[in-house]
């Protein structure tokens, strides 16, 4: 709907770019959902900045929507991780959906910032969090790398007693656990679990400190529980991210907690997040960090965030921006022609010595750019439609130094043949 439109479709490209990285950035996924309600993009209309008048999907936006998601058909599941410290986790529960209102009973959760408060600080670090699920505690393989795990009960509550026990038994088996929070948001005192059937503890936290072997309402410091660490800081989350400076004794506690099981120095602070999964190269540089510098990447690339499809050989990623590039060393079978990149789908690939043939589909009216990888400059080139006619639009570059292609043609509903020669 035009009510729910982003302002400009300026805002929109950079929301996506910054959320689709986000996706990227979990390794051991192959299989992503990246474009809801494709009919709304295409063929919706969107305000124009500081007007009521509508316009459709900027054509170059368009462009580059098509280009990320085809890439993902190329885009492997990976063992490397986030370039970072590893196993920093903050913990989440479905609870927190009920706690969504910004003020309550006299207390405030502005945006979410119980949560973000628990995260942001870190993330603006370059420091790789990840998201753990209290309702999955029992599954031993959300504990998997887990180094240190940072709770609180400002925004959430835990929905069942079992996980405080195998939260409690994994920190004295080694674990570290930062626990954020006054506990005196108005949710503390609901009818559950913590306060009926035989239990009187005015705050679900009392039970968990409880079972590592504390008082049932510790005071702010540190504690050494079995093999593991607590750290208890009396402020609730928000406090880190609501006031400036306000996040300097969490992040300190997390640092320290973590260079404790892990050694001395492993807790880096960066301003950037960089992963490689086979060809793609895909880059983040925060803002909001004492460190200012731009990111640069150097190398052969194909700019997948540019909808003309450039080759590049260097890379600036200034701070608040992101870069996704197909990193043209680390190509699968680089001798084999094949697409590269491109807002079409290709299918039924025919190859020769000197020869490829492909098809390709793409939304209707979509303006395509494809970056093709041949053996050799073309000295024919051809694009048909479904019924064998040449497309007067169709048009190529060579690029002798990453010997490819530039293809570019409106997008048909019907297939389009492309045949090169070499």
């Amino acid at each position: 709907p035009v009510e729910d439109a982003p302002r400009n479709w300026e805002d929109y490209k950079k929301n996506y770019e910054r959320t689709f990285c986000a996706q990227l950035f979990r390794p051991e996924v192959a299989d992503y959902e990246v474009m809801p309600w494709p009919d709304r993009i295409y063929l919706g209309r969107y305000k124009k900045p500081g007007s009521n008048e509508t316009e459709p999907i900027w054509p170059q936006y368009a462009t580059q929507m098509q280009v990320m998601v085809n890439s993902l058909n190329q885009m492997p599941a990976v063992d490397a991780r986030a370039s970072g410290p590893q196993g920093v986790r903050v913990m989440m529960a479905n609870t927190l959906m009920f706690q969504r209102l910004p003020e309550h009973a006299g207390y405030s959760d502005p945006a979410l910032s119980n949560f973000y408060g628990q995260a942001l600080p870190l993330l603006k670090r370059g420091i790789p969090v990840e998201i753990m699920h209290l309702e999955n505690a029992a599954w031993p393989k959300s504990w998997q790398d887990a180094q240190v795990v940072v709770l609180s009960y400002a925004n959430m509550k835990p929905p069942a007693p079992e996980a405080h026990a195998i939260l409690a038994q994994w920190v004295k088996d080694g674990g570290a656990l930062v626990y954020c929070g006054r506990d005196n948001d108005p949710y503390q005192k609901v009818p559950e679990w913590w306060n009926s059937d035989g239990r009187q503890y005015a705050a679900p936290s009392q039970h968990l400190f409880e079972l590592l072997g504390l008082e049932k309402t510790p005071a702010q410091g540190e504690y050494a529980v079995g093999k593991g660490r607590v750290c208890v800081l009396r402020k609730d989350p928000k406090d880190f991210v609501m006031k400036k400076g306000g996040d300097a004794q969490f992040v300190a506690c997390v640092k320290k907690l973590y260079e404790h099981k892990n050694g001395a120095g492993s807790f880096a602070f960066k301003n950037n997040f960089y992963l490689e999964r086979g060809p793609f190269t895909i880059a983040a540089v925060m803002d909001e960090n004492a460190d200012e510098k731009p990111l640069q990447l150097e190398g052969l690339f194909i700019d997948l965030f540019d909808p003309r499809l450039p080759v590049i050989t260097q890379k600036t990623v200034m701070p608040d921006t992101q870069a996704y590039l197909y990193n043209l060393a680390r190509t699968p079978d680089p001798k084999q022609p094949q697409v590269l990149a491109g807002a079409a789908r290709p299918y039924d690939e025919k190859r020769s010595e000197n020869s490829y043939t492909f098809a390709v589909r793409g939304p209707q009216g979509v303006p395509n750019a494809m970056r093709v990888r041949v053996g050799a400059k073309p000295v024919n080139f051809s694009a048909t439609d479904a019924t064998g006619a040449a497309l007067a639009d169709a048009a190529f570059q060579w690029d002798e130094a990453s010997k490819t292609c530039l293809i570019t043609f409106m997008n048909r509903s019907g297939p389009v043949t492309v045949s090169l020669a070499w």
